[in-house]
């Protein structure tokens, strides 16, 4: 059954990788990248439940990734309120460089 959550979890990150890669607008790519983390947490616990001994260091490596993702989706939404606010759009281009 984990080997289900293993695919899973690399499909997710092949999607989130392509979002974050093609998409130009900004919040696409947060969002995709907030996508990309889950994925990562969902493989490190699949491979924490793996191990023979249950191994709690993962767990522990998931749960301070999600307080830094929060935290690091917050500063991102910060940054592209303000950026909005300034240029009026959420892509960058090199047609608007002053």
């Amino acid at each position: 059954m984990t080997g289900y959550y293993l695919i899973l979890a690399v499909v997710i990150l092949a999607m989130a990788f392509h979002g974050l890669m093609v998409r130009a607008n900004l919040l696409r790519k947060l969002m995709a990248l907030n996508i990309f983390t889950s994925a990562v947490f969902l493989f490190l616990v699949t491979l924490a439940r793996m191990a023979e001994p249950l191994d709690p260091i993962p767990h522990a490596m998931v749960l301070t990734g999600i307080v830094v993702t929060v935290s690091t989706t917050a500063v991102g939404l910060a940054l592209l309120v303000r950026l909005y606010r300034r240029s009026g759009s959420l892509t960058l281009d090199s047609s608007n460089d002053d």
